[in-house]
């Protein structure tokens, strides 16, 4: 009886694989990607924003496609993920990454693209802004669920605040009949996040206060604290730059005070989080390697330059607009090192067959065939 092959080590058993364990969060890298590209635009570097705009759109598209596969073909492990409340958040990428998406598509004048994802993403936004914080947290049965809180809690924040990006970006180009309505939707959207960012602030500082903090605890995750104080600055930069709506009359001053608070806020994360770094990867000796949470560092960076470029021209606070270009290049460069290290992790477990004991690569099944 001849044996059959063992095909564990195809591409499409890899491919398999990867789909099944593909993270919630992955869209990190689309709003990573379209961030930069809207920053470079801003600073007018226009064939590198356009390439990154060209990443990120294929990126997207991509993800799309790969988590309408897990859907349908993993469902159980989707279940899983909404499940946990270490991972369910992540699902937040998803409005978050189609609203930045659609932000560097209206830079580009393509602002029916944006208004078309933007009703995505708000249709998605309500969805799993309801479904879940019930998944993980209401309908969780462990117990205290706050142990389980981390970084990503924050992306829940960066969503709402997307959603308050992406209205006040179409808002002033669409009919007039429209800006009423749209000006509300950003100014509720935005207020929402703050009270958001207050919530997760809260339970995540009760998790490392009461419960223990290893150092492999501290993850690239804790960054989104940072990117969600950022992104609530550029929501407020944008809904000041709006057309005249009564939502927008009646909170101009607040919304333009509070960017402010939320951008010095943010600047002072920056010092802790580095630290933490530090503290994990030199005093602690966790290994840096690629994962797909690293791309929460990367969006929290180039969130941050966008929104100090436009925070300094909106209020007139040039010393924040050169903060925000310097930190761009800065966040261009860990674009850079953690793409390369994606590329490289994805050849090595997608790509590249893995090799037998003895360095023989598995038998392909033309090969088994032409041995029978």
């Amino acid at each position: 009886m001849t044996r059959a092959p063992d095909l564990t080590g195809t591409l499409t058993a890899r491919a398999r694989r990867a789909l099944e364990t593909l993270a919630p969060g992955y869209f990190a890298f689309v709003m990573a990607t379209g961030i930069i590209s809207v920053g470079l635009d801003l600073e007018r570097v226009p064939l590198l924003s356009a390439a990154l705009a060209a990443v990120c759109l294929a990126a997207w598209a991509v993800l799309v496609v790969l988590t309408l596969l897990r859907l349908a073909l993993e469902p159980a492990r989707v279940r899983e993920d909404f499940a946990d409340p270490r991972r369910a958040f992540g699902f937040f990428t998803v409005v978050a990454g189609t609203n930045v998406l659609g932000v560097r598509l209206a830079a580009d004048g393509h602002t029916g693209w944006t208004a078309a994802l933007l009703a995505v993403a708000f249709g998605c936004w309500l969805v799993l802004g309801y479904v879940v914080p019930w998944t993980a947290v209401l309908g969780h049965t462990t117990r205290p669920v706050v142990a389980a809180a981390n970084g990503t809690w924050f992306i829940w924040v960066v969503a709402s605040q997307s959603v308050a990006v992406a209205t006040a970006t179409v808002q002033p180009v669409l009919a007039p009949g429209w800006r009423g309505g749209l000006a509300l939707l950003a100014v509720v959207s935005w207020a929402v996040g703050i009270f958001l960012y207050a919530a997760a602030g809260v339970f995540v500082a009760l998790r490392m206060m009461l419960f223990d903090l290893r150092p492999v605890d501290l993850d690239p995750p804790y960054w989104v604290a940072m990117g969600a104080c950022a992104i609530t600055v550029l929501a407020g930069a944008r809904i000041l730059e709006m057309a005249d709506a009564p939502m927008v009359l009646a909170t101009r001053g607040l919304v333009g005070g509070l960017s402010v608070v939320f951008w010095a806020f943010a600047t002072w994360l920056i010092p802790p989080l580095v630290a933490a770094g530090w503290w994990r990867h030199r005093r602690h000796g966790v290994p840096l390697g690629y994962d797909a949470s690293l791309w929460s560092i990367v969006f929290p960076l180039g969130m941050y330059a966008v929104a100090g470029i436009y925070l300094g021209r909106a209020d007139r606070l040039p010393v924040v607009g050169v903060v925000g270009t310097v930190e761009l290049w800065v966040a261009l460069a860990a674009w850079v090192v953690v793409g390369v290290a994606m590329a490289v992790n994805l050849w090595r477990t997608v790509g590249r067959a893995p090799r037998q004991p003895g360095g023989r690569r598995p038998p392909r099944p033309s090969d088994a065939g032409a041995r029978r």
